[in-house]
């Protein structure tokens, strides 16, 4: 997991990026139809992975692979607040080469 400090955040991205891992998937949802939010750069490159981390918490939350995706969610969040970049596996490279971060 790479950690990298992007520039140009204010704290209500951070917050932002944030509320979109611990509440996903209904606040990336939310996000997406935010006309001041949706087109920040930190926003929309965490909304995206959170989107699709919380539809994996959702699929999986019958077995306990859902509580570990859900605490790796927290664990996102709380890179997020602290302004850093977060590369999750496989979804990262996904978001990326398809256009949406």
């Amino acid at each position: 997991m790479s950690q990298a400090p992007m520039s140009d955040i204010s704290s209500d991205d951070k917050l932002w990026a944030a509320l979109a891992y611990v509440f996903s998937p209904l606040i990336p949802i939310i996000l997406m139809f935010m006309e001041d939010k949706k087109d920040r750069p930190f926003i929309k490159a965490h909304n995206m992975q959170a989107l699709i981390l919380g539809i994996i918490t959702v699929v999986t939350s019958g077995i306990c692979i859902g509580i570990l995706v859900w605490l790796y969610q927290l664990y996102c969040a709380y890179q997020a607040y602290q302004g850093l970049e977060v590369k999750v596996p496989v979804i990262t490279d996904f978001v990326r080469n398809q256009g949406w971060a």
